[in-house]
């Protein structure tokens, strides 16, 4: 299959045409029923030439080109209605009619606080451009109306409120938040991608757009909210997520801090954090990608802690020097898995109350995660006489200095 990308220099272009990459040069193996032979590159430094040897070629078109904020709003119409119309001339000019995919909005509906928008006019005549285009000439049309569009690589200070947002918090710049209560629906990058392989595949999710106060089968839409229909004219990505903007924002912050609190705050598969997360890190400048961790250090060598979760405990690395014992304290109901990564060691634990001692010879060599038990005190021996031992160490809980549930006694 050979694919044209037009917009391919922009934010869901750059995303799609790298992702396809990964696919042609099977570097991505998930979706082994696709295979991609030439993927076609058309933007702004292109030339109407090379369009026209693209569309001559291609077996599919993702028309993506468009203009989102243009200094007249008549550029709306050039950009929007006006390319359209070209690439599908040229399309039908070579009598090809492979399918083609149009990147239309939300706005489209003109319905609630779109109902004026210059844009959202532009963009619904470019759908009603394609859909004539399908019946004039039987190709397949795929018109995806996009709500937010976000992820890594989002233009800052453009038309993304969230890329402005990960944008400044993570470069330390200043925000302005009129209103924290306002929802976004928000689709983010990763899963928009995978919409599009699964339209290369023939597996795409079509829909229509009910009227503002429609009730069907008991729900009432808003104009805006996509149903599932086999035979709709539409096509609609099923994942996506709503947040405030004060929310979004709250979240940013923790992010941003997690350099001093080590926090890592719940990220579960397929969740708006996990992937508002991945957003912000794509903004961190160089000089805050690595940061210093504090080190508790002593005679005997150091402790440091790594990481924190809210609900899943925190993670910390301990070095032993030479012929260190370290530990010798016991926890009622903390419990924690020691990892040694480097160096020869014993671990030595005993049952509070009694003389019956367990132990485990470790070794870099054979790394093993050995339980630290509640209610048997325990150490960690280096039994090198010129190595360090390094120990990775997760436990269960935050280190709490009010509650400790720490008390010393030797082994």
């Amino acid at each position: 299959m050979k694919i044209l990308v037009t917009g391919s220099a922009g934010f869901v272009g750059k995303n799609l045409v790298e992702n396809l990459k990964n696919i042609r040069d099977k570097k991505n193996r998930t979706r082994p029923e696709l295979v991609i032979d030439a993927i076609y590159e058309y933007d702004l430094n292109n030339t109407l030439e090379e369009l026209d040897q693209f569309c001559s070629d291609c077996d599919f078109v993702f028309n993506l080109a468009g203009v989102n904020r243009p200094q007249d709003p008549e550029e709306f119409k050039r950009g929007n209605f006006g390319f359209a119309s070209t690439l599908l001339d040229l399309l039908k000019k070579h009598k090809n009619t492979c399918p083609v995919m149009l990147s239309s909005s939300l706005q489209a509906t003109l319905a609630g606080r779109f109902g004026t928008s210059e844009y959202g006019l532009s963009k619904r005549d470019g759908e009603e451009l394609f859909f004539t285009y399908a019946i004039e000439t039987g190709a397949t049309v795929f018109v995806f109306r996009f709500p937010n569009l976000v992820g890594k690589w989002v233009r800052p200070n453009y038309n993304s409120a969230v890329g402005t947002f990960c944008n400044n918090i993570a470069n330390d710049l200043p925000i302005t938040v009129n209103d924290p209560n306002v929802e976004l629906e928000m689709l983010f990058i990763d899963d928009l991608i995978e919409a599009l392989y699964d339209v290369l595949e023939g597996r795409a999710k079509h829909c229509e757009y009910p009227k503002t106060g429609e009730v069907i089968d008991g729900v009432e839409y808003d104009g805006l909210t996509p149903r599932e229909i086999e035979t709709g004219r539409y096509c609609y990505v099923p994942v996506t997520h709503k947040a405030t903007l004060g929310k979004i924002i709250e979240l940013l912050h923790i992010f941003h801090d997690q350099s001093k609190t080590l926090i890592m705050p719940q990220i579960a598969p397929g969740s708006f954090e996990k992937k508002l997360y991945s957003m912000y890190l794509s903004y961190l400048p160089k000089e805050k990608v690595a940061f210093d961790l504090k080190m508790n250090c002593d005679a005997r060598g150091s402790f440091t802690e790594l990481l924190k979760t809210v609900d899943h405990g925190q993670i910390s690395v301990n070095i032993s020097k030479p012929g260190i014992v370290k530990g010798q304290h016991w926890h009622n109901s903390k419990w924690e898995f020691f990892m040694v990564v480097s160096g020869h060691g014993l671990i030595q634990e005993r049952k509070i109350g009694t003389d019956e001692i367990i132990e485990f010879e470790v070794s870099g060599e054979r790394i093993q995660a050995v339980h630290m038990l509640p209610g048997y005190t325990h150490n960690i021996i280096n039994l090198s006489n010129t190595e360090n031992l390094v120990t990775v160490m997760w436990a269960n809980e935050i280190f709490d200095v009010n509650h400790p549930d720490t008390f010393g006694e030797p082994v």
